[in-house]
């Protein structure tokens, strides 16, 4: 009788590769299969680490890209902080500011302000209002709520009546308008307007609001309401760049 003698092949498909094993039937003992099998096992185990170590270093290949845009983000943020900064130009000196004289008194002060000097090294916004007028009126929010934000690091606002009609002319009837309208900031009587004539003898008018710096040039002049984020603007260069 004769033997048959039969083939198989077994096809092992791994990671990147095609392992090919071919056994005869009765040409094979079980431990020649087992070896194979064995060596298998091996050679797939190897592919699988292989595979492994690339996942992993492709991996640090990403970590390392994005740790590269990181720092150039950082980088375009620093410039165009620079950028900015260079852009942020220093308010032009439009003259030095003249005197506050011949003052019929001060309300919400100290007893030895004798004038516009007595705040010298400040930072200031002084402006000319009368309390009946409705722009001036219009004005008070900001002023309120910059002084709230700057006077602790320096800024001072001097309020200097000056009024249009007789009936703004009593100090107890200002003192009750400015609590009344929430002035906290000194106020110097100007009851005839002689300085409210001299800082704008060519164009009169309420309000006039202006920004001295610590040396008292005059950085900023407006007439009228608006121009809020200028003021602002002006006053943070002066408190942090100094005059």
């Amino acid at each position: 009788m004769k033997r048959i003698i039969f083939a198989s092949t077994i096809l092992i498909l791994s990671v990147g590769s095609i392992i090919a094993i071919q056994i005869n039937g009765n040409n094979n003992s079980d431990k020649e299969i087992q070896a194979f099998s064995e060596r298998i096992n091996d050679q797939a185990g190897e592919i699988s680490d292989r595979a492994g170590d690339d996942a992993t270093r492709a991996g640090d290949d990403a970590t390392r890209a994005g740790d590269d845009a990181t720092r150039a983000g950082d980088d375009a943020t620093r410039a165009g902080d620079d950028a900015t900064e260079e852009t942020r130009k220093a308010p032009a000196k439009l003259g030095t500011r003249p005197e506050l004289e011949d003052l019929d008194g001060w309300l919400q002060t100290e007893d030895n302000t004798t004038g516009i000097t007595s705040f010298d090294g400040q930072v200031r916004i002084v402006q000319f209002w009368t309390f009946g007028c409705f722009n001036c009126k219009n004005t008070l929010p900001f002023l309120k709520e910059i002084y709230d934000t700057y006077e602790p690091e320096g800024l001072e606002i001097i309020g200097v009546h000056s009024p249009e009609f007789d009936w703004e002319k009593n100090p107890d009837s200002i003192q009750a308008a400015a609590i009344d309208l929430g002035v906290t900031w000194p106020i110097a009587l100007d009851t005839e307007k002689e300085n409210f004539e001299t800082w704008r003898p060519k164009n009169r008018g309420w309000p006039l609001t202006y920004v001295l710096d610590q040396n008292g040039e005059v950085r900023f002049e407006r007439k009228g309401e608006g121009q809020y984020d200028k003021i602002a603007e002006t006053v943070d260069y002066l408190l942090e760049n100094g005059p």
